[in-house]
């Protein structure tokens, strides 16, 4: 009998070989299916498996991981409250520590005229000088010198501030254990210099008020704040002394019958007193807002209500929306009829309206943060519900659901222990990117200002973007911080919930890679 190669036409086939090499694979004996030595894999672990093989996912689970951690630990170990603020530290630049120098060190570039050059250097928050250059200003028709500088923004200089006396005596006294550079208590400033100026009445008052509310100014300057210099060009202090010419450092003041009260007014160094306040010297590892907030520990406050809310709101629209699906997939028919009816009127009411009128009558009973949980709660479960109803129809009528209704089953079992498991999947996967949705509408919301969040207790993403708007354009690292931690969360949410979806459904396989 002639061989030949299936496929293959006669004028191709080779004569020449030996049609004694054409063997049976297997001439003697049984062939058997070998064993399998692998261990079974459940579908949990399979969708691990192919949830860890897609590398976007594994990532955006990683800084999700670590986005988590920075909201729970920072609070602990930052060294501020959420509602901590200094009002005179506003506007800070980021500092990594409180002796950081080269980098991350707080300082900015700027370039002032000489009055605000001098005013600075007055206080010693000049770090460096570049240099200076002169322009002719058309508008004031002279030249104007600038200087470019390096500005320390965590140095604020002198102070006015009143006390009472058992506090007077308490800096003074530690004013005697301390370096000249490291008292607090500053010579008070002598302004009567002020009525021999040549300039009229009004202009005398603001001028006193203005000097009366900064007590970096502790030299003469004329009505534009410039210094007057002496015949040498040297700044003249105008510090106050008594009668042997000592300094006086603070004014004890008196009732409206002119007898001495328990109250002074000091001129105090506010670097040296915050750290003889705190014990350490002003640093905000991401700087701070136009309150004088830590944005570093406000943020990470923001972020974990944020992550919070959209946790619980989640849960609760999937609870809601798993029993009232599941009723309306299981039974159908009229009941189905009016359920849907009652969803879709619920779906058809705008979420901005909602929001606002619980934010109108409910914020005052029950505070901002469970007003809006109730707001989204209300018609965030409508999508889950309909998930579920969908997966409902499509496994209730399936042969082994019919079997086990035969077999006795009651509907409580065929719904939670037949049908509800292999619905699961669209459901968590719908549930990791609700989270996202939540906390992208929380952020609107408190951006745009239909709801407030902000207090010295609670902050929220959008509220530190929306308080982080007025400065943007001097300050930008007031808003890019949060932008920043808000845009990681819903890029790495999106595609952490997308790497499920594709993990839980084996039919979509492949389709994030």
């Amino acid at each position: 009998m002639e061989r030949k190669i299936i496929g293959q036409a006669d004028s191709q086939f080779d004569p020449a070989i030996d049609k004694e090499k054409f063997t049976f694979v297997q001439k003697s004996g049984k062939i058997y299916d070998s064993k399998f030595q692998t261990k079974k894999i459940g579908f949990l672990k399979d969708a691990i498996i192919r949830f860890s093989k897609n590398k976007g996912s594994v990532i955006a689970s990683i800084i999700l991981l670590l986005l988590i951690l920075y909201s729970l630990i920072v609070p602990a170990v930052s060294g501020y409250g959420v509602g901590d603020y200094d009002q005179y530290y506003t506007n800070c630049l980021p500092k990594v520590s409180a002796d950081a120098k080269g980098f991350w060190d707080g300082t900015e570039k700027k370039s002032v005229k000489s009055e605000i050059y001098y005013y600075y250097l007055g206080f010693g928050a000049i770090v460096s000088t570049g240099g200076s250059y002169t322009y002719y200003s058309e508008d004031i028709g002279k030249d104007i010198t600038m200087y470019n500088i390096i500005l320390d923004t965590y140095i604020v200089g002198f102070k006015f501030d009143t006390i009472k006396k058992d506090a007077l005596d308490e800096l003074i006294a530690y004013d005697k254990t301390v370096d000249d550079s490291k008292k607090i208590l500053g010579p008070m400033v002598e302004y009567s210099y002020i009525d021999s100026l040549d300039i009229d009445v009004y202009t005398k008052s603001t001028l006193k008020s203005f000097l009366a509310r900064d007590a970096n100014y502790y030299y003469q300057v004329d009505r534009k704040h410039n210094p007057i210099t002496d015949s040498q060009g040297n700044i003249v202090p105008l510090y106050v002394t008594d009668s042997s010419g000592n300094y006086e450092y603070y004014t004890q003041f008196t009732d409206s019958q002119g007898n001495p009260t328990n109250a002074y007014q000091i001129r105090m160094n506010y670097d040296n007193y915050y750290v003889y306040k705190n014990g350490h010297k002003p640093y905000h590892i991401l700087g701070s807002d136009r309150t004088g907030y830590d944005i570093f520990t406000r943020l990470a406050y923001g972020g974990r209500l944020s992550l919070i809310l959209g946790v619980v709101v989640a849960s609760i629209n999937i609870i809601l929306g798993i029993i009232y699906g599941a009723i309306e997939g299981y039974y159908g028919g009229a009941t189905d009829l009016m359920m849907e009816r009652f969803s879709d009127i619920l779906s058809c009411l705008p979420s901005i309206v909602v929001v606002a009128l619980f934010n109108m009558h409910l914020t005052a009973y029950v505070g901002p943060v469970l007003s809006l949980l109730f707001a989204f709660v209300s018609t965030g479960w409508i999508g889950t519900a309909s998930t579920v109803r969908m997966q409902f129809y499509r496994y209730k009528n399936q042969e082994y659901i019919l079997a086990a209704r035969t077999l006795g089953a009651k509907d409580n079992r065929l719904i939670f222990r037949h049908i509800l498991p292999n619905a699961i999947g669209p459901v968590v996967t719908s549930s990791v990117l609700m989270i996202p949705g939540v906390i992208f509408s929380e952020s609107m919301l408190s951006y745009l200002n239909i709801i407030n969040l902000s207090s010295r207790s609670t902050t929220s993403i959008g509220t530190m973007l929306s308080e982080g708007q007025a400065t943007f354009t001097t300050y930008p690292n007031n808003i890019l911080w949060p932008c920043l931690f808000i845009s990681l969360l819903m890029i790495c949410f999106n595609v952490f919930g997308n790497g499920l979806r594709d993990a839980f459904n084996p039919s979509l396989r492949g389709s994030g890679e």
